[in-house]
Parts: C-alpha cells; sequence; structure tokens
C-alpha cells in the first residue's frame, strides 16, 4: 500500500511539472504580430515591396501580409476608404486632398518612383498638347512642372491601360504613365521620355490609416523593417527587382531591361518643405486654402526601426 501510494504521488507531482512545462512553453512562444493588408500600383515603386514578399523577408519577421496591386487609383481609394486596407501606395497630392477632406490616415515612408511621358510617334512637337492623367494626381502635378510654355489640354483618365491605348490610338498627344507601365508602351512603338526628377523626393508615399497605425503598431515597425531589408538587396544587384516587377505585373519578360529604375532609399518620410511646396500647387489647382499641419500628414516613429 505505501509503495502504491508512492507511485500515485510520484505520478501527480510528474503532471503537475509536465503541465506547468506545457503553460511555460505557450506563454513564451511569440504572439503573431496582426495581419496587414495593403495595395500597391503597377509601378517601379512596388519592387521593394514584391521582393520583400517573394523572397519571404515579412514572413521571417513573423508578419502575415497581403499585396493587392491596382491599376486603378479611384478603386485603390475606395478600398482605403471602407478599410478594407490597412495601407496603400498613393501620392502627396491626393494624400493632402484625402487629409484635408477629413480621412485619417498618414504618410509612413516616401517610396520611389519613375514617371516618363509616353509620346505617340505622329506628335510634331506642337506647343498645343493634348496629354493624358489624373486628375489630382502625381501625373498632373508633373505634367505642370514639365510642360511649361506649352497650352496643355488636360485629359482625366483614371485607369493607366486606358491611357495607354489613347496614346496609341493618337487621341492623346502623349501621357504620364509610371515605370514600368511606360516600358510597356515603349515596346508598342510609343516614345518613352523621361523627365528628371530634381526634387530630394519622390511623389510617391505609403500611407496608413489611423486605425492601422494605432492598433497595429508593431506590424507597421516589420513591414518597414522588411522593407528596408528588400531595398538593401536591390541596391547591390537590381536584377531581381527587374524580374520580380516582370512577374508581378505579368510583363512581356523582354521589358525587363528596359525598366528604368530608380535608386531606392530606405524608409523615410518627406519634409515638410516638400510638402508644403505640394499643398501650395494643391491650392492653385484646387482654388482653395489647405489648412494642415505637418504632423496632420506624416507619422515618422517607422522611419528608423
Amino acid at each position: 500500500m505505501k509503495y502504491r501510494k508512492s507511485i500515485i504521488a510520484f505520478l501527480s507531482l510528474f503532471f503537475i511539472l509536465f503541465a506547468a512545462g506545457c503553460s511555460k512553453n505557450t506563454e513564451e512562444k511569440p504572439q503573431q504580430t496582426p495581419a496587414l493588408k495593403i495595395g500597391v500600383m503597377p509601378a517601379v515603386d512596388s519592387a521593394p515591396i514584391f521582393l520583400a514578399e517573394e523572397k519571404g523577408y515579412f514572413k521571417e519577421l513573423g508578419l502575415d501580409i497581403e499585396v493587392q496591386v491596382y491599376t486603378n487609383a479611384m478603386n485603390r481609394q475606395s478600398a482605403l476608404q471602407s478599410n478594407e486596407l490597412d495601407g496603400a501606395m498613393t501620392d502627396v497630392i491626393a494624400l493632402v486632398n484625402n487629409v484635408e477632406n477629413g480621412f485619417d490616415i498618414k504618410v509612413t515612408t516616401s517610396t520611389d518612383g519613375v514617371f516618363p511621358f509616353l509620346i505617340n510617334k505622329n506628335y510634331d512637337g506642337d506647343k498645343n498638347v493634348k496629354v493624358g492623367m489624373m486628375e489630382v494626381s502625381v501625373s498632373n502635378y508633373l505634367a505642370d512642372r514639365s510642360l511649361v510654355g506649352y497650352n496643355v489640354d488636360k485629359v482625366y483618365i483614371n485607369e493607366i491601360p486606358a491611357r495607354l491605348e489613347m496614346v496609341g490610338k493618337g487621341s492623346l498627344d502623349m501621357a504620364v504613365i509610371p515605370e514600368p507601365m511606360a516600358s510597356k508602351g515603349e515596346m508598342n512603338g510609343l516614345t518613352k521620355l523621361v523627365i528628371e526628377n530634381t526634387d530630394k523626393f519622390s511623389p510617391d508615399v505609403m500611407v496608413f490609416t489611423g486605425k492601422a497605425i494605432k492598433e497595429k503598431e508593431e506590424s507597421l515597425k516589420l513591414f518597414h523593417k522588411a522593407y528596408n531589408k528588400a531595398v538593401d538587396e536591390i541596391n547591390k544587384n537590381d536584377g531581381e527587382a527587374r524580374e520580380i516587377l516582370v512577374k508581378k505585373l505579368q510583363l512581356a519578360p523582354e521589358i525587363k531591361d528596359k525598366i528604368i529604375l530608380p535608386k531606392y532609399n530606405k524608409a523615410r518620410v518627406p519634409s515638410e518643405e516638400y510638402l508644403k511646396e505640394i499643398m501650395k500647387w494643391n491650392e492653385e489647382v484646387l482654388g482653395k486654402k489647405v489648412n494642415l499641419k505637418y504632423s496632420e500628414l506624416v507619422e515618422g516613429k517607422f522611419v528608423n526601426d
């Protein structure tokens, strides 16, 4: 009987210790950060995000992320405003207008883009020129800066493929098209003209909703960390970036070496001076005063992580 009691006592102690060990292991296991869902555009800006996803940088950090490509900026905007997306690639012009209209988003990093003009082969250089672009957007801003002295007839077309088609048919003399879609147009017989960006910052940015910044702060830190890692890889050798753009955007393989890539920068936010310039342009285009502070547009806490 005494022996039997000893066995029971031993087994009881064993199960207690085993349960405690399981509890400890459960407690020590790191919690999965909240998943992110983001929207990007068919542009070279997206290469670091595509590469980080393809090479598993997000996964290595414990971040579950879904990346959707939008060819129509209005559809991307609707998804962002309805909280279908936590964040999206957009531009500083749209950022200013959205925040001015009460939409709670902030830029967490600039991205790096290239915006050539695609020109119809029959355009003869006339100063009266019909140009395809989005209305209140980076394409409109760049057209104003680049076509000083021209009489510009602005034609507003949201869909990038539709802009390409209209230039090809001669319905437009030219259009502002982001790379690598511009190179697609070049392969179809259009002339690609690159206007050098003399600003320190690209007009493109990555924004996240106030809700995501508040509720998914750790996930956003991991997103920017993986983004920076991908930028380092691309700047060492851009071959993989070209390949991933062709794959993700379903481009013809022969376009790979025609794509003009920017020098990619690690996560950084646009300066207050630059955003003031953008707000001034917005005021001129829309004819109304923009009353925004820098702190209402920018969240800089993720750029050094």
